[in-house]
């Protein structure tokens, strides 16, 4: 199997356990599941809806983001493996119920190994669709007995990392005073600006829509808004949040980042290997996107138990300690924060394997 990857991660040790590509010609799917481990239990990660140019540029993804989700649900200490779909296509234009249908019977023929929510492209609605035909699909509404939204529990995991992250660098948990940049305000970065302001925090934003511009602005009109995220960047602000897509910190990114923190909700943020490196040369702490953005898988593993509230809440508020804990051994060992994080999830999946 293939096992070449461009993120976080791509000096682990371990192969992707399997990759499985599906069609149904008739309902238009062209799907690609990619299960990096099993080793904690079922593999967990979400449905990416995205119209990748290529499949080599699909397969590419899915192959990232599943073993992102291996090390997210390890050091969130989920009794899950990681994986992750991408459906090929425009969910605009191309999501059908016929489509999602398809994708459910799809899941079920492989017996449990996977287990799905809602990602880029895909929604709360679209898991109820899909659960029709399936038994492994989590991230449902409330209507259908799931938890419903799961970026309520990321943004606030989300908070809880840059909480540790301002602990570790000036001395208190609070943003209060700080200005806050956040690049994408729509699923999560929309939850977790309430939360700064309420903390005392100025909130800066920048969207390429302006639809969720304009929906920050009517909720919290206290908010700043730039034109782009190139200027937030390079703003003055003290923590940078990217909430949007991956590969958010380019080279070009960091040598103009004027903040102290990023510490954000979008996955797979670094650029490429190495940029890690170049965040801590200039004195940047970074919280690693995996390690502060698991509260909404945390929310939908909670919602395969019968979902509780307050028991996922008070789960991905351990988020601070698990942050606090990467930040310290970071220190101790004089190493990035990605490597400390990238430690302690192989750790807990190597331990697995040896118990078998």
């Amino acid at each position: 199997m293939p096992d070449t990857v461009c993120g976080p991660h791509a000096g682990a040790r371990h192969a992707h356990e399997q990759v499985i590509f599906g069609a149904d010609d008739s309902a238009g799917l062209r799907v690609i599941v990619a299960i990096y481990s099993t080793a904690l239990g079922p593999a967990l990660g979400g449905t990416r809806f995205h119209p990748y140019a290529t499949e080599a540029g699909a397969l590419a993804d899915v192959l990232d983001l599943s073993q992102a989700m291996a090390y997210k649900n390890a050091l969130a200490g989920l009794d899950h493996g990681g994986g992750k779909a991408v459906i090929v296509g425009d969910p605009t234009r191309d999501k059908t119920e016929a489509l999602l249908r398809a994708y459910g019977r799809f899941l079920e023929s492989l017996g449990g190994r996977y287990v799905t929510a809602c990602d880029v492209g895909t929604y709360v609605a679209d898991m109820d669709v899909v659960a029709r035909e399936t038994r492994f699909a989590t991230g449902r509404s409330e209507a259908s007995g799931g938890a419903g939204d799961s970026s309520v529990l990321t943004a606030f995991g989300v908070f809880q990392g840059m909480r540790a992250c301002a602990a570790h660098l000036w001395g208190t948990a609070s943003l209060a005073g700080r200005t806050v940049g956040i690049s994408g305000v729509g699923k999560v970065g929309r939850q977790l600006v309430p939360q700064l302001v309420a903390d005392g925090a100025t909130v800066v934003v920048a969207d390429v829509s302006e639809r969720a511009i304009d929906d920050v602005r009517r909720q919290q009109p206290a908010v700043h808004v730039l034109g782009s995220t190139d200027e937030l960047v390079r703003a003055e602000l003290d923590v940078f949040s990217p909430c949007a897509l991956g590969h958010a910190l380019t080279d070009e990114v960091v040598a103009n980042l004027r903040a102290r923190i990023v510490c954000g909700g979008a996955n797979n943020q670094l650029a490429h290997p190495g940029i890690e490196e170049g965040l801590a040369r200039r004195g940047i702490l970074y919280a690693p996107d995996y390690c502060v953005n698991s509260g909404g898988v945390i929310q939908v593993a909670d919602e395969l138990r019968g979902f509780s509230f307050e028991r996922a809440k008070a789960k991905a508020a351990m988020i601070f300690d698990t942050t606090a804990k990467v930040l310290a051994l970071a220190e101790a060992e004089g190493v990035p924060p990605v490597v400390a994080a990238d430690r302690l999830a192989e750790e807990r999946m190597d331990s697995a394997l040896s118990d078998t």
